[in-house]
């Protein structure tokens, strides 16, 4: 089709076109098949929003001059190629082609045209004018178009896909032990799927996120006779709900997982634990904040989730990231329906007289050089633990005997020992 120039209504038509097929897929995610457990009134922000701006994009587009036509079209186009190149195209790739995938990769179609469409806009219009002129006005264009892909698309589009990631299927895995099926059910009504490894010295630990993750973790717990929980989070695996990567609104998951533990008969109800990896570490401290049933926490590789703790990171770094932050909070808050959780700086404290082990990599990821402020934050009993050489989550492969014989320990003694009396 010619979109040049000379022929402005077919530029116009295909660029409608493929901003309607964007809101398509949009409505059919929110609205028309929302995940299991999840009604499509749960959705009016994350969906009415991104709907809105959309249509109106495709509303104003005609009547915008050649750059901002150029713009637009960049700007929702790369969002929504990056958004379905991440999401219903994985999920095609991997498990083959369901529920909303099929708007979802029109929607991925409709994004190539209007980045297509957007750069032979910007490319025709590029001439007029001394070279000077020319010259100056492609560097603006230029530095425009870095500073509007780090701070506008690529965190909205990271906030998309953390509260729209494609689903993974379940595999069995050995444990080192025979474990059972467990389904849970949380405060708001979601099933999730879990795995147990029955306890022998009436204690039990969840290790925690997912039912892949962690399970070297698990076979480490479970060699001790710590019974060892895995579930998969609220929208991951068989669990019911939406997923959010960053841990929004996992708290829930969390408190049904130590209920369910300290109900069981082969477990002292005071002797529940949990060790997290990353966002699953950040989770735990959240739990644990509110939840005296968690009596000891790991937490491995926390960092920051929103821009309430980005606000703790340092100097420079504070500077550079908190612009990117502030836009990957706002989006995820709207995708997610849900305002930001708390800052775990404001958190950890909570957690005292219980027991806190805090383990980072020194060149780790997304925040986890915040992990002794996190420490200073926090009551006693806590440890802090810093690993060099690892990298994000890598404390067991780094050092494994060191890391069994810290982790173990620090659970034997206030789970099972001293320490847990004086944690009480």
């Amino acid at each position: 089709m010619d979109v040049s120039p000379r022929s402005p209504y077919r530029e116009h038509a295909l660029a409608v076109f493929a901003f309607g097929a964007i809101a398509l897929h949009l409505i059919d995610d929110a609205f028309l098949q929302p995940e299991p457990g999840v009604s499509a009134g749960d959705h009016l922000p994350g969906g009415l929003v991104p709907v809105a701006l959309v249509l109106a994009a495709a509303a104003a587009y005609p009547h915008l001059r050649a750059g901002a036509r150029a713009a637009v079209a960049l700007t929702v186009g790369l969002l929504a190629l990056g958004a379905g190149i991440a999401v219903p195209m994985l999920h095609t790739v991997r498990e083959g082609p369901s529920g909303d995938d099929f708007t979802g990769l029109l929607a991925t179609a409709a994004g190539l045209v209007l980045v297509v469409l957007g750069a032979t806009t910007l490319w025709r219009s590029r001439r007029g004018g001394g070279r000077a002129r020319r010259y100056a006005r492609r560097a603006a264009i230029g530095v425009a178009a870095v500073l509007v892909g780090s701070q506008l698309v690529f965190p909205v589009g990271i906030g998309f896909v953390a509260t729209h990631k494609a689903r993974s299927s379940v595999e069995a895995v050995d444990l080192g032990r025979p474990y059972e099926e467990v389904s849970l059910r949380t405060e708001d009504g979601l099933s999730l799927g879990a795995w147990y490894v029955p306890s022998r010295n009436g204690a039990a630990v969840i290790a925690f996120p997912g039912r892949s993750g962690p399970v070297d973790h698990a076979r480490m717990l479970a060699r001790h006779g710590y019974g060892v929980l895995l579930l998969d989070r609220r929208g991951e695996g068989e669990s019911e709900g939406e997923i959010n990567i960053l841990g929004w609104g996992g708290v829930p998951d969390l408190r049904s997982a130590v209920a369910y533990l300290r109900s069981r008969a082969d477990v002292e109800p005071d002797r529940v634990g949990g060790l997290g990896l990353s966002v699953g570490g950040e989770l735990l401290l959240e739990a644990a904040a509110g939840d005296p049933g968690l009596r000891a926490v790991v937490s491995e590789g926390a960092g920051v989730r929103s821009i309430r703790e980005a606000r703790r990171l340092p100097g420079g770094e504070r500077w550079r990231a908190l612009p990117q932050y502030a836009m990957l909070t706002a989006a995820t808050a709207v995708f997610a329906n849900r305002a930001p959780p708390p800052g775990l700086d404001a958190l950890v404290g909570r957690i005292t007289p219980r027991a806190v082990l805090l383990v980072y990599a020194r060149h780790g990821q997304g925040g986890e050089e915040l992990n002794p402020a996190y420490h200073a934050a926090a009551g006693e009993p806590k440890e802090l633990w810093e690993l060099p050489e690892a990298g994000h989550t890598g404390g067991l492969d780094a050092r494994p005997e060191e890391y069994e014989r810290r982790v173990v320990g620090f659970f034997d003694r206030y789970l099972l020992g001293r320490g847990w009396s004086r944690a009480r």
